[in-house]
């Protein structure tokens, strides 16, 4: 693992200049480009996806007469919902939602009350359609805003404030992002840099994917098999 530091007297290298010395020292302004950069790349890549370095997961339980939930209270490093992963933890039912302004009004408006419970995200709380009952457990899962983590400590953290900072990241996708930045930032030509991390963070990302089990068992019935764009392959005897 390195340092912001590290990764940046690496970018320094490449790009044949004076390795900084304290990213935090305003009297140079070459670190501070650097810091600045650094700052950019991090926020950048929180804001590209649901990493899973930065997926996490979440509980809490209502409470009789209460419809709103404010996330805060429930997780304070809190980014974004990951959709379709609100559940009931003590049934197998999902929480329904987040809805769209359009299906909260349709809902609201014109249907009566269902069984289903159903939710949307305002004003950084879940808000509920209707009460739900007393004491369910819900949980779910969602993006975390820290971007990186004490070197010492290994305490999570959602800003950059120290050299020994150790990006949450993979290290080498935030070399290549401070550079061509740096490069960008500097007035000269960044293109070859850009399109090599560009390919680097869909390779990444894309690798980080969850993707569905395939099952190759026998099939009991002639009709189940692999679906494969909408051809199903069946396995027979």
């Amino acid at each position: 693992m390195k340092t912001i530091l590290e990764i940046c007297r690496e970018v320094a290298d490449l790009a044949a200049v004076k390795r900084p010395n304290d990213l935090f020292n305003a009297a140079s302004q070459q670190d501070s480009v650097f810091l600045s950069v650094a700052k950019s790349s991090l926020d950048s890549m929180l804001r590209y996806g649901d990493w899973q370095e930065l997926t996490k997961e979440a509980t809490f339980c209502t409470v009789e007469g209460k419809k709103q939930y404010p996330i805060c209270e429930i997780v304070t490093d809190f980014f974004s919902l990951l959709n379709n992963t609100v559940f009931i933890k003590d049934m197998q039912e999902r929480v329904i939602g987040a809805v769209t302004p359009e299906q909260w009004a349709r809902e609201k408006c014109f249907h009566c009350a269902g069984c289903n419970i159903k939710f949307k995200i305002q004003n950084g709380r879940f808000v509920f359609l209707n009460e739900p009952p007393c004491c369910v457990k819900i949980v779910f899962q969602y993006r975390s805003n820290n971007i990186v983590w004490d070197f010492n400590t290994f305490e999570e953290k959602n800003i950059l404030s120290a050299n020994t900072d150790v990006p949450i990241f993979d290290e080498y996708l935030v070399k290549l992002d401070i550079l061509w930045r740096w490069l960008k930032r500097n007035g000269m030509d960044y293109a070859e840099e850009y399109n090599e991390f560009q390919r680097e963070l869909k390779k990444r990302f894309g690798a980080d994917l969850a993707t569905k089990d395939i099952c190759l068992a026998h099939a009991i019935y002639a009709d189940e098999g692999v679906a494969n764009n909408e051809v199903k392959v069946c396995f027979k005897k």
